[in-house]
């Protein structure tokens, strides 16, 4: 099979094409395994988090990818789940242990030994990919595979976002960046929310216009001030800047939820600014996202396909990997990069 290949962690602006296309063999599904010809597989900002050495590292070399769409077209001696040729999708989470607290208690995602797809096993930046089928998901019909790729991640990271955020319909919700996850946050929170405003904040001007074409009441710079107080925003940005900004923002009570891995270390002078009385008194809340549960991404398809979501995408063949990735980094963004892989 051709794969897109990571074998050595680099700075994209200095090294920008770091995976390699490669042939390898084919994987074989163990017992509880499927294996997945793959149609699709989505480009996350974390794979830029997982190539320049923000994330825990990876097992090199490893092929990147955890937004995964296929058809199963193997299966193992004990996996009945899926049928030959039925489409399915594949998360971040790869694996849990099954075992402890956190997984019986259905946050597989707080597992000590949790493993992320594409990170400590290989992802689908390639033709085929293996993984237990208690950790693959049936993919609605109303999605095409480009389709449904960002809603495995994007989207369930989103969803899971929007729900640690607690905000009641009618309340204003702020999104900071607006990527693949924030443009679908928009579409949720105007079907789940409709009575709430959304207001985002983002650096680049042609995404404030998208956001507000998909229903924003309001989009300003990150530095900006909205024009009302919030009641929770959400960060899904890799910096720290938006991070005090948007405390700033934030009415009594508020919550800010931060949707990242890492944040880099380039401007984290921002928070030399963070201000007790300003930013974080009058029981103001921050709240961080750690990756997802299985339970998000099976709820969130559900949910997706009830409400019709069909998020923007931009489609690139598996060789244009390093393109898709360069162009995330320069914040060429315009919904969510999708490879189309066969």
């Amino acid at each position: 099979m051709k794969a897109m290949v990571l074998h050595n962690l680099a700075e994209l602006r200095q090294q920008p094409a770091p995976l390699h296309l490669e042939d390898l063999p084919a994987p074989l599904a163990k017992a509880h395994e499927i294996v997945i010809q793959v149609s699709a597989c989505g480009v996350c900002h974390t794979e830029l988090d997982e190539i320049e050495g923000r994330t825990p590292p990876p097992q090199l070399p490893v092929i990147l990818g955890h937004q995964v769409v296929g058809r199963v077209m193997a299966r193992g001696a004990n996996a009945q789940r899926f049928a030959i040729g039925e489409r399915v999708g594949v998360a971040w989470i790869f694996s849990a242990c099954g075992n402890c607290a956190y997984c019986l208690s259905g946050e597989e995602n707080l597992c000590a030994d949790f493993r992320a797809t594409g990170r400590d096993a290989n992802g689908g930046y390639a033709e085929q990919m293996a993984v237990q089928e208690a950790f693959a998901y049936a993919i609605p019909e109303v999605f095409a595979d480009a389709e449904a790729a960002p809603l495995l991640c994007a989207g369930a990271i989103g969803y899971r976002s929007l729900r640690l955020a607690n905000i009641e319909d009618g309340q204003n919700l702020g999104l900071t960046g607006f990527g693949g996850a924030a443009h679908l946050v928009v579409k949720m929170a105007k079907h789940t929310l409709p009575h709430s405003q959304i207001f985002v904040f983002a650096r680049n001007p042609e995404e404030r216009e998208f956001a507000k074409e998909l229903g924003a009441v309001w989009a300003g710079d990150t530095t900006d001030t909205a024009p009302e107080k919030l009641h929770a925003v959400i960060d899904t940005t890799p910096v720290w800047r938006p991070v005090v900004e948007a405390l700033r923002n934030l009415a009594p009570g508020g919550r800010l939820v931060i949707n990242a891995i890492r944040k880099e270390a380039l401007d984290k002078a921002a928070l030399d600014h963070l201000d007790y009385p300003s930013h974080l008194w009058m029981e103001k809340e921050i709240k961080s996202v750690a990756n997802v549960c299985r339970s998000d991404v099976q709820e969130f398809l559900q949910l997706a396909a009830a409400m019709h979501i069909k998020p923007a995408v931009e489609e690139f063949a598996l060789a244009d990997a390093n393109r898709a990735l360069v162009e995330l980094k320069t914040r060429k963004i315009r919904g969510a990069k999708v490879l189309r892989i066969g």
